[in-house]
């Protein structure tokens, strides 16, 4: 296929041109843009429930992810009339208008772009300054690893449980993990990042041996790094069943319907589990040393 060559699609009510279908995105895996296009034409309803109702940043990789990406926050000129917008906090001149994916199709013209990656904030456009949950990311410094994290997310999850309040995690796609605790009532971001680094501090002075609230990694070799998603503009969680710019694809498992727990203690054994399980389909369990 020529690289000008173009093909009109039917996406619900709209037609889109997509483009470059063969183009390799994922050399060592040999994925093509029209294999990505059809993951995210088959999972966008899901997308549209988790951040149809958000400003989205996209970060781009036109050239495969061997190659450079560009982040993107105002919402392209080009984009087709029924691609909508909402306001976010943007730089110097002002706030932005960021896109609005409420519609599947929205996901395919954002995939025929190379929007590898789709970053939305933890506000809902209607009200951007107050976040509908509170996200903890753990980010292992080595030589800990992600087993490191899913203890430091139990014990999260045994303070919120203490406070009543659920919460669900979620891999970050890469070396850790995030603890996602939905917010049912009003709050600032101010409000929601003190209160993750609250939880952060009191962990850190009881397990300062794997734990600790800052995020400098020279302060974190061998911890887990527990630090709240903080500001509406400047760090943005990336919502589950993205592929991502790894080698190959890969997919952050969603939060919703996901629960971690430990396994039994005692006994002869001398280590510890970490159990996840996403569904019926996706389950798992790390060792932990005693």
């Amino acid at each position: 296929m020529a690289s000008e060559e173009r093909v009109l699609t039917r996406i619900g009510d709209h037609t889109l041109p997509l483009s470059n279908l063969t183009k390799v995105l994922y050399p060592a895996t040999a994925t093509t843009k029209a294999e990505i296009i059809d993951y995210h034409h088959r999972i966008a309803p899901l997308l549209v429930d988790h951040i149809g109702d958000r400003g989205i940043t996209l970060r781009r990789w036109p050239e495969g992810v061997e190659a450079e990406s560009f982040f993107e926050k105002r919402c392209p000129s080009h984009r087709p009339e029924w691609v909508s917008t909402c306001p976010g906090p943007g730089g110097r001149r002002g706030g932005i208008q960021y896109c609005r994916f409420d519609d599947p199709a929205a996901f395919v013209w954002s995939a025929n772009l190379a929007a590898l990656e789709l970053h939305s904030p933890m506000a809902r456009c209607a009200d951007i300054e107050s976040p509908t949950m509170v996200v903890f990311d753990l980010d292992p410094g080595e030589p800990a690893t992600i087993v490191e994290c899913c203890e430091v997310a139990l014990d999260i999850r045994e303070v919120l449980d203490g406070l009543g309040l659920d919460s669900h995690p979620k891999t970050s796609g890469s070396k850790g993990l995030q603890l996602y605790l939905p917010l049912n009532t009003p709050h600032t971001h101010d409000h929601a990042s003190s209160f993750a680094l609250a939880v952060a501090q009191l962990l850190e002075r009881h397990h300062p041996a794997r734990v600790t609230s800052q995020m400098a990694k020279k302060l974190r070799p061998g911890r887990c790094s527990s630090t709240g998603v903080r500001t509406p503009g400047t760090r943005r969680p990336s919502p589950p069943i993205r592929c991502g710019a790894w080698p190959g694809p890969r997919f952050r498992p969603p939060s919703a319907g996901t629960r971690s727990s430990r396994g039994p203690k005692g006994g002869s054994s001398a280590s510890r589990s970490v159990r996840f399980s996403i569904g019926s389909k996706i389950s798992g369990t790390c060792s932990l040393p005693p």
